[in-house]
């Protein structure tokens, strides 16, 4: 069972003046999907901050997946402190979610979310929009399995391709 961390960054979630939805979206999917959620925390949209969190939690858990800070507000920051930490990036996560929500909605293109690894871990920027977050793992949940299996040493096999109709 692969362990996560789950990081909401929001200056009013921080200040407890928002409820995190979002983040419970994600507990909520990524427990029924068999994963264990281990550390959950709301923190403000501070570049410096959101680094020192994903590297403390990079050590802790398999996967971490934020919500929040992907937009293109002045404090939206989150993809430039998570790319901070990574060691190396998986961009095709990132494209794979944008162009998979397109359908319902082009504003998925405007997300600026990033992916990668930091040492053992996965991390996975999500929007802060609860329905973007549900879309988003809807798509993403299916192949994190082989993701977390490859990070942790050689594959004997490669999933078969999920064709699409």
């Amino acid at each position: 069972m692969f362990t996560v961390g789950i990081l909401t960054t929001s200056d009013m979630g921080a200040k407890g003046e928002r409820e995190d939805v979002s983040g419970q979206a994600i507990v909520e999917l990524v427990t029924a999907a068999g994963f264990r959620v281990e550390i959950r925390g709301i923190i403000p949209d501070d570049r410096a901050t959101i680094a020192d969190r994903l590297q403390l939690w990079s050590q802790k858990v398999d996967l971490i997946l934020t919500t929040g800070g992907t937009g293109f507000g002045p404090r939206d920051v989150t993809p430039e402190a998570t790319l901070e930490v990574l060691e190396r990036q998986a961009p095709g996560l990132s494209e794979y979610m944008r162009a998979g929500t397109a359908e319902k909605t082009t504003l998925s293109y405007l997300s600026r979310g990033v992916a990668g690894t930091l040492g053992d871990c996965l991390i996975v920027n999500l929007p802060g929009r609860p329905a973007g977050v549900r879309e988003c793992l809807e798509l993403l949940l299916p192949l994190l399995p082989h993701v977390m299996d490859t990070m942790q040493g050689p594959t004997q096999q490669h999933p078969q391709d999920q064709a699409k109709s």
